[in-house]
């Protein structure tokens, strides 16, 4: 899967600008008003105690669209900026959900990779978080998939049957196909800046992010807030939607 992943981010890094990654200040991190106080306060008691407890940092992020950028692209980006985890036992996990584009992912460290390996993170996103996002419930889709990410680091999450099969990766490749295409399409007939990165005119819908005010998160009453460890990131995790 990390073969593809790989692949994907190649091909993704000549279609797409480079989007600005935003700076995480708490634990669970709202800028889409989704969220109130109370939720992202309890949010934040919950995943500071944890770090305090075992050092591992787990990190909600939610925006409101992608805007065009691949979701695997920017939670490992933001994941690596913010530092998630410890640099010793890397040991980050970030959450990231795109509300309007109804996608997210959970990116896991290189420390926790076996502890939360890609059918684990798969299957947390499909029976824990998603059937809430489904009826809109999403404080306690994200708790609920904050929880079962707490126990699956504990050994105690088991993914269904169904899970550990196939992962994937041949339908996959077809993407990674028409990626390359596009690319091959871009590169000889749209602009190119001298970098070699498309960029698209103003009248695209692509991500903004050079222009794009992230917001603070509220809710948060605990005095302090996040701050990352230093921990790494290879591309570990799974996506999904709802």
């Amino acid at each position: 899967m990390k073969y593809f992943i790989f692949l994907f981010t190649f091909c993704n890094v000549f279609i797409f600008a480079q989007p600005e990654i935003p700076k995480l200040t708490m634990w669970a991190n709202d800028f889409t008003g989704t969220l109130s106080k109370s939720e992202l306060n309890d949010l934040n008691n919950r995943l500071k105690t944890y770090q305090d407890t075992t050092s591992t940092q787990i990190v909600v992020l939610v925006i409101s669209s992608l805007e065009g950028y691949p979701i695997e692209m920017l939670s490992e980006e933001t994941a690596t900026k913010n530092k998630i985890g410890t640099g010793k036992n890397n040991n980050g996990v970030l959450l990231l959900i795109a509300k309007d584009d109804k996608e997210l992912r959970i990116e896991v460290g290189y420390g926790l990779e076996g502890a939360i390996p890609d059918a684990i993170a798969s299957s947390i996103i499909r029976n824990e978080i998603t059937p809430e996002f489904k009826n809109g419930n999403f404080y306690l889709g994200i708790s609920n998939g904050i929880d079962a990410i707490i126990k699956a680091i504990g050994g105690e999450y088991k993914a269904e049957d169904s899970d550990t099969g196939s992962n994937g990766e041949f339908p996959f490749l077809f993407i990674i196909i028409f990626l390359i295409v596009i690319f091959l399409i871009a590169r000889n007939s749209g602009p190119m800046s001298p970098g070699g990165i498309y960029r698209s005119g103003s009248g695209s819908s692509g991500w903004s992010g050079g222009s794009r005010s992230w917001g603070g998160s509220s809710g948060w009453s605990g005095g302090g807030g996040f701050s990352g460890g230093g921990g790494s990131f290879g591309g570990g995790g799974a996506s999904g939607s709802w």
